[in-house]
């Protein structure tokens, strides 16, 4: 695996970080690496403007920045056509579970990040650099998040299975 830089910024107040650069690692070990190859520093700071913002892309397309956010959140705001709580483990209009709220930042903001960072057709770039806009990139996200959880991946963190397929035995 290519060798990817992590750069920490504090949180303010108590905000947190609800993923750490292993869940990343773990989530880019499962995808072929040439989706993800370009991507040289990924940043972890507290630029949420509130909690708008859940992570970004930087203009060269080649670092990702995910956002310091409160310790309780629901991201049913941010569920996009085709998207239900469920698919993450939540029960729309309560405060998401951990590992619901961790479930959504790898598998639908992370890999919409790195569908951003992917080179696109000119029918499929939204701007003139010819890198995926939103359409594309949440497709990306929403095709290898199925992808992955199609099977069960045997690993100790529940996050990364779907928790429609994937039940722990006590």
């Amino acid at each position: 695996m290519k060798k990817m830089r992590f750069v920490s910024k504090q949180a303010y107040c108590d905000r947190v970080y609800h993923i750490t650069p292993d869940d990343l690692l773990v989530v880019l070990s499962r995808i072929p690496e040439q989706y993800w190859s370009r991507v040289r520093t990924i940043h972890f700071n507290d630029r949420a403007k509130g909690n708008r913002i859940l992570g970004y892309v930087g203009a060269r397309r080649d670092e990702i920045t995910m956002c310091a956010l409160p310790p309780r959140v629901s991201f049913s705001p941010f569920l996009v056509a085709g998207q239900t709580c469920a698919e993450f483990g939540a029960v729309y209009g309560t405060q998401w579970p951990i590992t619901a709220v961790r479930r959504f930042l790898l598998y639908d903001v992370f890999l919409h990040e790195i569908g951003h960072c992917q080179q696109a057709s000119p029918a499929e770039s939204e701007d003139w650099e010819g890198f995926a806009g939103e359409k594309y990139a949440q497709r990306f996200a929403d095709h290898w998040r199925r992808k992955l959880w199609q099977t069960c991946f045997v690993h100790h963190d529940p996050v990364h299975n779907s928790p429609l397929l994937f039940q722990p035995q006590p």
